[in-house]
């Protein structure tokens, strides 16, 4: 089989399947990209994965090109694991590298072959696609596509690549689970390459057509993003009432039909996909007339990029209204803990309105200051947590990365000009730090000793005394 591109999507899916025992060939246009793969270097931080791709370049089942030629002569199944990022000054998703592909390698093609597309694309896309093959490829050849979402976590990729929760496939017309569509070159194909892992793992597989195989994705991240942000609009009232968020969503989240998984209210979500598939969503739902459908996304996006302000104005509060010339220690950079992802990262996001605002930003981050620093080179950057705190007024926790759940408290407050704590995540332990002399404060969650605002205090007039 070839996988084409090797991104965070395509390398994982390579090196996985040559892990199962197949001969995979990795294809991409970006010559320094796949000189890094060949040499068994991962190109992203991704925990397990780094020892995957060497162990399978060494053994010579996972190979790399940037010679389409050369792919169509290998393999009769083709995954596509290209981007689809958000299209510039459009909420729609580019679908360009998608439709590349499949018009490059189409005419290539001497024998019958199957597409099996994995990238997070509009619904409709993968008929599109159909016809950009059947206008390329030669005479005598059929080329089959069908779709096969993925449902990578990063920092867990590999796992979920090799032990999935789920496969879904979409067929279309002349393929699929039923009647003698069943027998099939593209579903004997598209089984072959997934027995290893039914057989020693079995999961539910969903056969589908293509239009629904294609919405299971988005739907799923709209659904993910919408609990997410779900808290967060509770935490707003939260702090206005004095409550605390994180034991509420402890209380919700025991109701099974509920669940705690994503209600960590905080910063909100970023990273490639959540926030580019819920507006890419929304795009195609309006270009299908049903737009109304999905108007509510457009406050789940709201209330996700009001979190990264309503930190900022926290940050104002304790800095006594003013953030001009002091230092704010950013831990993290990457959206999320076990990466280097720095896409739409609120960490990183919140660095820079710091630094906009005056205050001097000094971030850190495990493994994606790298990243960061392309993005954002005029913030200032520390090689460790403790260096970052170092003449700190503040310090705010921005991804919740293991070692900063872990920091010292009597530690921090021996480099940190300041003893406050703003914890992003709400995955501090704040007593720990409270007790250590810190004022720690959190979205969602009430300031200890003080009263509810003046409005939630207001009692009817009847119920007042005399």
């Amino acid at each position: 089989m070839t996988v084409f591109g090797t991104g965070y999507l395509g390398a994982t899916h390579a090196a996985c399947m040559a892990e199962l025992g197949h001969d995979v060939l990795g294809v991409d246009v970006d010559e320094t990209k796949i000189e890094r793969l060949r040499r068994g270097e991962v190109p992203f931080y991704e925990p397990g994965l780094p020892e995957v791709l060497l162990r399978n370049v060494e053994s010579g089942r996972l190979r790399f090109t940037t010679d389409y030629a050369e792919a169509a002569e290998f393999a009769d199944l083709h995954f596509i694991g290209v981007g689809t990022p958000q299209r510039t000054g459009d909420f729609a998703a580019d679908t360009t590298y998608v439709e590349d592909v499949v018009a490059r390698l189409s005419p290539l093609l001497e024998r019958d072959a199957v597409l099996v597309g994995k990238s997070t694309v509009p619904v409709g896309t993968a008929v599109r696609l159909q016809g950009i093959a059947d206008w390329h490829v030669r005479d005598g050849v059929h080329v089959e596509v069908v779709w096969n979402p993925e449902f990578l976590r990063e920092g867990f990729a590999v796992r979920d690549t090799l032990t999935p929760d789920r496969i879904v496939v979409g067929y279309g017309e002349g393929a699929g689970p039923d009647g003698p569509r069943g027998a099939s070159r593209s579903r004997a194909l598209f089984d072959e390459a997934y027995a290893p892992i039914l057989e020693s793992d079995p999961c539910p597989v969903i056969e589908t057509d293509l239009a629904t195989a294609e919405m299971v994705k988005v739907s799923a991240n709209a659904f993910l993003a919408t609990k997410i942000s779900f808290i967060n609009a509770v935490s707003e009232v939260c702090e206005a009432a004095g409550a605390d968020v994180t034991v509420l969503a402890d209380a919700i989240g025991i109701d099974p039909r509920i669940g705690r998984k994503f209600l960590g209210a905080g910063l909100g979500f970023g990273g490639g996909c959540l926030p580019k598939d819920i507006r890419a969503f929304m795009a195609r739902a309006g270009e299908l007339g049903a737009d109304q459908a999905l108007t509510f996304l457009r406050e789940v996006d709201s209330i996700n990029m009001r979190r990264r302000e309503k930190m900022i104005d926290l940050a104002e509060e304790v800095c006594g209204g003013n953030l001009i010339g002091r230092t704010v220690a950013v831990l993290g950079a990457a959206f999320k803990p076990n990466s280097d992802d720095v896409r739409d990262s609120p960490a990183l996001n919140v660095a820079g309105m710091l630094s906009l605002k005056g205050a001097c930003a000094v971030v850190y981050d495990p493994q994606a200051l790298d990243n960061a620093r392309r993005l954002f080179p005029t913030l200032a950057y520390a090689d460790s947590a403790l260096a970052a705190c170092e003449g700190a007024d503040v310090v705010l926790v921005a991804t919740e990365w293991g070692e900063f759940v872990e920091l010292d408290p009597d530690a921090v407050a021996a480099v940190a000009r300041g003893r406050v704590l703003l914890d992003g995540r709400n995955c501090m332990p704040a007593d720990r730090w409270r007790a250590a002399g810190w004022t720690y404060r959190a979205l969602g969650r009430g300031v200890p000793g003080r009263a509810p605002t003046a409005a939630s205090r207001t009692a009817p007039a009847e119920l007042l005394p005399v």
